[in-house]
């Protein structure tokens, strides 16, 4: 027998990587505020509806805009709008528990929200602690009073970012150009994939400034009115899920904004996304929402709790194994959620952006995961349109798509991050 004698192998190396194992386990969580509290408790007022009218908005490809007239008469078209410009003042954290209880009733909603939402969570706190000159933070709280005043009186505002390009996911600048013009800019390009088509009063379009040798950091963030001259609305909507967002095609065409319709100043839209990376993971309650929707009707069904299911089923094993496996992946999602939500912050540690890109990939395959277990476990009568499963179990899977972090992305950038400290080349 061959056995290995001391010294056995050198571990000095764990020295260094225990403070990885730090990073991983010594976290602080942040327990929910009053203030979460009563907001998530405010949209529980009127999620029953909202999951009523889905059903309608689903069939139809129709966006649902009675949920954003109760949005309106929430204040939550305004819900991160600082307190002393009128909105509800809503932080990072704050937004991510609201429109995941949103996505609870209605995932359309709560997808379309967050391009509303990104308009005035980006433009608020994250432009508020960047280094401006005294022009552009003047000029920038003139520009953004305009905007939260209109989202305030009920305009909603969209956010196009996909050209099918790799712009998006950052790969090289956007397609969409704004050329400066005396008092203002002139739009020309094509979004497509752009929620809210048709139903947004205004476009908050990320297009590339013109100039020679354009890159990333040339990056504007415009918002362009719905009725302005020179936009327009093409093609079809009927996809597989999130049917309700009517993210038809947007063509700018000469389309000319005054000054006053910047989002941020130039040059800081590229600044913004490199020191809060976290600003791109907005979409992520959308479908921890839907799991836990789905997760819900899966147990009131077994238990018979559903209007039209008279019969229980929870007594079979299989059933039980079933439940319990959608649980633990539910709880596993809601950990990392709780946990990356908590870490929000300016220039955000190596670990905690690869956690952000974790938390990320992990919901939007956990969500579709979950939503597939959901109609093997409830069995047949639940994929009938009089209930809502099969509508989750569609729109669960589009999470993995969503730019800019798609499920791919994550892994991508996961990867290479993992294995490379910054600067590092082979």
């Amino acid at each position: 027998m061959n056995i290995q004698k001391e010294p056995f192998m050198d571990s000095s190396y764990l020295q260094q990587y225990a403070k990885s194992a730090d990073d991983s386990t010594l976290f602080d969580g942040a327990a929910l505020t009053d203030k979460q509290r009563a907001l998530i408790a405010k949209v529980d007022e009127y999620g029953i509806a909202w999951a009523e009218r889905a059903f309608k908005h689903d069939r139809e490809a129709s966006f649902p805009m009675d949920n954003y007239k109760d949005l309106h008469e929430m204040g939550f078209l305004g819900l991160c709008v600082p307190e002393r410009l009128g909105g509800l003042g809503a932080d990072y954290r704050t937004y991510m528990l609201v429109a995941s209880r949103i996505a609870y009733y209605c995932g359309s909603t709560a997808n379309t929200f967050n391009m509303h939402n990104a308009n005035s969570l980006w433009t608020a706190d994250m432009v508020d602690d960047m280094r401006l000159t005294d022009e552009q933070r003047a000029s920038h709280e003139r520009n953004r009073a305009l905007h939260y005043g209109n989202m305030l009186q009920g305009k909603i505002y969209s956010q196009p970012f996909s050209e099918g390009s790799g712009a998006a996911a950052g790969k090289h600048p956007f397609g969409t150009i704004a050329k400066r013009q005396d008092g203002g800019w002139l739009i020309n390009g094509k979004k497509i994939f752009a929620s809210l088509s048709g139903s947004a009063d205004y476009y908050g379009v990320l297009c590339t400034e013109d100039v020679s040798e354009p890159t990333y950091a040339n990056t504007m963030f415009i918002a362009v009115p719905a009725d302005a001259q020179g936009v327009s609305i093409v093609g079809d909507w009927d996809p597989l899920g999130m049917r309700g967002t009517v993210s038809r095609s947007l063509l700018f065409k000469d389309v000319f904004v005054p000054d006053t319709a910047e989002m941020m100043p130039r040059g800081v839209y590229i600044k913004a996304a490199a020191r809060y990376p976290h600003m791109f993971m907005t979409l992520t309650p959308c479908y921890i929402g839907l799991a836990q929707a789905a997760y819900d009707f899966s147990v009131a069904y077994l238990r018979g709790e559903v209007e039209g299911v008279n019969v229980k089923r929870r007594m079979y094993p299989t059933k039980q194994v079933g439940i319990a496996q959608m649980y633990i992946k539910l709880q596993q999602a809601w950990a990392l959620f709780h946990r990356v939500t908590s870490e929000f912050k300016a220039n955000p540690s190596r670990g905690e952006r690869m956690r952000a890109y974790a938390c990320q990939h992990t919901i939007m395959e956990y969500c579709a995961e979950i939503a597939s277990a959901a109609v093997r476990v409830c069995g047949g009568q639940a994929m009938l349109k009089t209930f809502p499963l099969e509508r989750m179990f569609r729109d669960s899977r589009c999470g993995a798509l969503m730019l800019p972090w798609t499920s791919e992305i994550c892994i991508d950038r996961l990867g290479h991050g993992l294995l490379y400290n910054e600067g590092e080349r082979d």
